[in-house]
């Protein structure tokens, strides 16, 4: 059987609100979330046993490969689907791990397609929807790899039709545990850090059709709650914004998720490439992207 294919592509929060904590100790979320157009790339060769091999620019940034998302997913759904077929992963490692743009989660959310693909489920099937739910909290988002507004614990996930946005995206090569920046945000348990009626209403997000114009200025209503938190983490977070705010025909610039990655929209792909250029003259050691989200 030839290898099959799939790509785990960035995930990036546009905004992040933190609605507040559960009795349970989790956090409830309202986020946009949109994805990248790059991507670390997994490959897997279905066979009995279940194995997990790394290469690409990233590689030892992985771990030990049994704690891998990759074959955590696997293993979960290997549980509740009795013979399953699994197989040979390969994972080419491209997108920095630890940095808010969800590479581990969109790496489990591609062995769960490939999975899909090989024993002949549905990825609507209950079970891959629980593993995926298991797995990681951006699990479920990265599984379909669509821009939505995601809210829960990110479990509940409303389809959004976005624009092509122009972007770059820059990541100090630091890695931030989101663990270190839920902590400095300091929620209590069952704690609401919005009033009832904020979390009543309902944002309201330009409808299908809407210019790039039109979501920035929607995009820069919104915010990142948990930007805050993250600097006192990472101070160098600042020095990623402040360069992304510096360069020319920058329209709005924000991290993603805990970070500490950060992104930058552009009107037009030419601004934003000569950003990228500019930035990575500047900081040479700085992971850059320059592309679009969708």
């Amino acid at each position: 059987m030839p290898a099959l294919e799939e790509d785990a592509r960035a995930k990036v929060n546009l905004t992040l609100r933190v609605v507040g904590r559960r009795v349970d100790g989790y956090h409830d979320l309202e986020s946009v979330v949109a994805f990248a157009d790059c991507a670390d790339r997994l490959t897997l060769r279905s066979g009995v046993e279940l194995t997990l091999t790394t290469s690409g620019p990233r590689a030892e940034e992985c771990g030990e490969h049994a704690d891998n998302l990759v074959t955590k997913a696997a293993r979960l759904l290997g549980e509740r689907c009795d013979g399953l077929t699994f197989g040979a992963f390969a994972l080419d490692k491209h997108l920095p791990v630890a940095a808010g743009i969800g590479g581990g989660s969109a790496d489990a959310a591609a062995a769960l397609r490939l999975l899909a693909r090989t024993n002949k489920l549905e990825l609507d099937d209950a079970r891959v929807i629980e593993v995926a739910r298991l797995t990681g909290a951006d699990v479920p988002v990265c599984l379909k790899s669509q821009s939505c507004v995601m809210t829960g614990v990110g479990e509940t996930l409303l389809p959004l039709r976005l624009p092509r946005l122009p972007c770059v995206m820059v990541n100090p090569r630091v890695p931030v545990a989101t663990k270190d920046v839920f902590k400095e945000l300091g929620l209590k348990n069952g704690e609401l850090r919005v009033g009832v009626t904020d979390v009543l209403k309902a944002p309201k997000w330009p409808g299908e059709g809407a210019s790039i114009d039109v979501w920035i200025a929607a995009l820069c209503a919104g915010t990142n709650d948990l930007e805050a938190p993250a600097l006192k983490v990472e101070p160098i977070i600042g020095e990623v914004l402040a360069a992304l705010n510096a360069a020319e025909g920058t329209r709005l610039a924000r991290m993603s998720g805990s970070g500490a990655t950060c992104f930058a929209i552009f009107a037009n792909d030419a601004d934003a490439q000569r950003a990228a250029h500019a930035i990575q003259l500047a900081h040479p050691l700085w992971w850059v992207h320059a592309g679009a989200l969708s």
